[in-house]
């Protein structure tokens, strides 16, 4: 089999990784992938989100099958592009899709579907927003309604910080054309958890679940980010209510695309808060969640291709997924500055010695790398997810942040309490 996958992440990389152990993959090509992907594949040098210029590579090349890493190649509609190719794709169409692409419209299926999730309003106008924001107080989550890369969400505390997000969003655009719907909405307390699963029709099989670490500094403090760390399974969400919680956040939702005309094939991920009133969606995407992806990977047993290709022939109900009884964690290496502005072009090395703290229980994905004249380099924000497993999850914490120590790489950091509420 001949596979395209899309992205250039550390999701990419490990989704990358884990195909390529299928021994029916004769060619395996990654776009625009990065330092990492080339090691298990050829990289292309095509933007994830060209639509056309990817179907023109998958006609030239005849590809077999298509595996979306991001959510923007999916929102854009490369699922309905490849289904009027007659080549399967991993991952909703686009009207689906927008269940990530748009937070109104997402809020608005959830509030239809019976989903428990806090109460909002949608604004087209600042004036209308800030009219709302000073009569219903704080604390609010103000979120601009399109793609911010995981980025467009505020938590604000005070009057004046929403207001200030506001303005943002709406008069700065600080986000571009996603901020020019907002959504507003009543803040939750509690503890975030990542419920990934497999779906198709009204087929779900639940992944472990999966707790991300968003802010950029230990204590869970500064500014979000796409993610500075994660591990699997999370003891707020254990295996035993991964059902009921299939029930509650993900068939609803399901049913209500199906009856639309839009049935839903992929990944669908919840993004919950436990609430001491019970668990409420902040948010769904609708692909592998990174840095959940790498943990949830490195547990993973048997073989994922086999299971996407099931999905996308309407047989998932046929197949089911085993995973390794260790804990896994993955601590994300960033750029110094990341979120906001930060350098590129820093030479890293001791991914091998990293690796070798624990063979077999240790892989460092790659995400904003490149190889520049034969040396990896760094290139983006997060650069690298050191990934590890073991018998508890003190274990796998230690075992990672040893391996992370013996890399080497100039204005870099990473979190240090990756794993902390866990243990706990």
């Amino acid at each position: 089999m001949r596979i395209l996958i899309l992205g250039s992440g550390g999701r990419e990389h490990a989704l990358a990784w884990k195909i390529r152990q299928n021994p029916d993959v004769s060619a395996l090509f990654i776009a625009p992938g990065n330092g990492g992907t080339a090691s298990e594949g050829e990289n292309i040098p095509l933007a994830d989100s060209d639509i056309p210029a990817v179907m023109a590579f998958i006609k030239e090349k005849k590809i077999d099958f298509v595996i979306p890493g991001p959510e923007l190649p999916l929102v854009k509609g490369i699922a309905d592009a490849c289904t009027a190719a007659g080549i399967p794709c991993f991952g909703p169409d686009k009207y689906a899709a927008q269940l990530e692409g748009s937070k109104s419209f997402s809020k608005n299926i959830m509030r239809e579907s019976g989903v428990p999730t806090a109460d909002f309003a949608v604004f087209t106008t600042a004036d209308e927003a800030k009219a709302y924001i000073r009569n219903h107080g704080a604390p609010v989550v103000v979120k601009a309604d399109g793609l911010a890369a995981g980025k467009g969400v505020v938590v604000a505390k005070t009057v004046t910080e929403a207001l200030e997000a506001v303005d943002d969003m709406m008069g700065k655009k600080a986000f571009g054309a996603a901020g020019e719907t907002v959504v507003i909405e009543d803040a939750l307390v509690g503890e975030e958890v990542s419920f990934l699963c497999i779906c198709e029709d009204e087929t779900v099989i639940p992944l472990p679940s999966a707790q991300d670490h968003k802010a950029a500094y230990d204590g869970d403090t500064g500014p979000n980010t796409g993610g500075m760390g994660a591990y699997s399974p999370a003891p707020i969400l254990p295996e035993t209510a991964y059902d009921g919680m299939a029930d509650l956040v993900i068939r609803p939702i399901l049913r209500t695309l199906k009856k639309r005309g839009h049935p839903f094939r992929g990944i669908l991920y919840a993004g919950l808060m436990i609430t001491k009133d019970g668990p409420m969606v902040l948010e769904y995407n609708v692909r592998f969640g990174d840095p959940e992806c790498q943990p949830l990977l490195m547990r993973l047993e048997g073989d994922l291709l086999a299971v996407m290709k099931a999905c996308t022939e309407g047989r998932l109900d046929s197949v089911t997924l085993s995973h390794k009884p260790e804990t896994a964690i993955c601590v994300v290496i960033a750029a110094e500055g990341y979120p906001g502005a930060y350098d590129t072009g820093m030479a890293i090395s001791g991914l091998d010695t990293a690796e070798k703290v624990s063979p077999g229980k240790v892989k460092v994905f790659q995400a904003g790398t490149a190889v520049a004249e034969g040396k990896l380099v760094a290139k983006g924000g997060r650069i690298l997810g050191v990934t590890a497993l073991g018998a508890t999850l003190r274990d796998a914490q230690k075992t990672a942040y040893d391996a992370a120590a013996l890399v080497t790489m100039e204005k870099s950091r990473y979190r240090k309490d990756i794993g902390d509420k866990a243990l706990r």
